[in-house]
C-alpha cells in the first residue's frame, strides 16, 4: 500500500438552476472528468469518493460529489 503526503477534497456539485427548473439535474460529468485528469497530470489519485444530497431551498435536493485526492 502507497503512503500518501498530500491530500486534496474536491466538492462538485450539480447545477442550482437544473435543480429548481428540471427538479434534479444530475452530476456534471464532464467537469468532473476534466478535473480528475487534470489533476492526475499533475501526481494527484483518487482515493475516495461520496456522493451525498443535501436539501436545497425548500422543497429539493441537490446532489454532490466529494472527491479526496493524495499523492
Amino acid at each position: 500500500m502507497s503512503k500518501f503526503t498530500e491530500y486534496k477534497v474536491i466538492h462538485v456539485a450539480e447545477g442550482g438552476c437544473g435543480t429548481l427548473l428540471l427538479g434534479s439535474s444530475g452530476l456534471p460529468l464532464k467537469k468532473i472528468e476534466s478535473t480528475l485528469n487534470q489533476e492526475a497530470a499533475d501526481g494527484w489519485q483518487m482515493v475516495f469518493q461520496v456522493l451525498e444530497q443535501k436539501r436545497f431551498w425548500l422543497f429539493w435536493t441537490r446532489e454532490a460529489a466529494i472527491l479526496t485526492l493524495a499523492r
